[in-house]
């Protein structure tokens, strides 16, 4: 009995281990809200859909916990200011008509490039 036990016990140890981190979704109105994770069930993206297309804003986190970039779409279109950030600066982009139209890069030195969680 004492060996069925354990057996049970090292297959649900197994199972919990290996499953992934699944998105989850969220009603908001008329939209979806969906958080994307990693493994470690920090959050990895965070956004809408509205109609099965990527709407308004979306939110990119490092394994780390701080943001790496910061997108808008509109009916799945990119659409105005994006910033991504790394560790030598920041990326100002600007999109029109789902293009790029203007790209800006922040030295981190720079108040503006500070990456506020």
């Amino acid at each position: 009995m004492k060996k069925i036990i354990t057996i049970c016990l090292l297959f649900m140890a197994t199972i919990g281990f290996s499953q992934e981190n699944k998105p989850t979704y969220e009603t908001v109105g008329d939209l979806i809200k969906v958080t994307y994770y990693f493994e470690d069930g920090a959050i990895k993206t965070q956004g809408f859909f509205k109609d099965k297309k990527l709407s308004g804003e979306w939110t990119s986190y490092n394994n780390e916990g701080k943001k790496i970039q910061l997108a808008y779409y509109n009916e799945g279109k990119k659409v105005g200011k994006w910033f991504i950030w790394n560790n030598e600066n920041l990326k100002e982009i600007t999109y029109e008509n789902n293009s790029v139209a203007y790209v800006k890069t922040w030295k981190t030195d720079s108040e503006v490039a500070l990456n506020n969680k």
